[in-house]
Parts: structure tokens; sequence; C-alpha cells
């Protein structure tokens, strides 16, 4: 039990730190952002919470958005990239520590 908490506080409850990191490859739609989520993490992020966290990633700096037809088009900003290596950077910290 203690480890699937664990799994879900580190994955969609941090959901962010994975769509700055598939942004970190190119810029993308919603849809696809959690289709790559899914493939690349294992895990489907539910589509509100995607939207979600794609908006306050936006209103926070950490990505823009652009209008591309119908689709809204999502790209990480340098301030995002920081945030992604310190997100990363605090990991590798914290799996140090722990073995």
């Amino acid at each position: 039990m203690p480890l699937k908490r664990l799994k879900k506080l580190n994955t969609t409850d941090c959901l962010w730190i994975y769509v700055l990191r598939i942004l970190k490859d190119g810029p993308m739609h919603a849809y696809a952002l959690r289709k790559a989520i899914q493939e690349r993490f294992g895990f489907m992020p539910g589509t509100v919470t995607a939207y979600k966290v794609l908006y306050l990633l936006s209103r926070g700096g950490l990505v823009s958005k652009e209008q591309s037809g119908r689709q809204v088009i999502y790209t990480i900003t340098g301030k995002g990239r920081k945030t992604l290596k310190d997100a990363a950077d605090f990991y590798s910290e914290r799996a140090r520590v722990l073995k």
C-alpha cells in the first residue's frame, strides 16, 4: 500500500513534471501530450487534470500556448526548462540520500 501511494504521488499528483519533460522534446497539443505521457511513462493522466495542469503551467510562465487552427499548441519556456532541471536535480538528490 505505501508503494502504491508513493507511485501516485510521483506520477499523477506531480503531472507537471511529466508535461514539461514531454514538451522539452517539442511543442504538442494536449491530446497528443496525454498519449505521449502514457507511452513514455506508463500512466494516462485524466483529461481534465491534464488541461488544468497545462493552464497552471501557462499561467506560471512555464509553458506558452499558440492557437493553430482548432488546436492549442503548448511549448516549454526557458523558465519551464529551468524548473524541469531543478525538479530532476531534486529527484536525483532524493534518490542519492535514500540509497
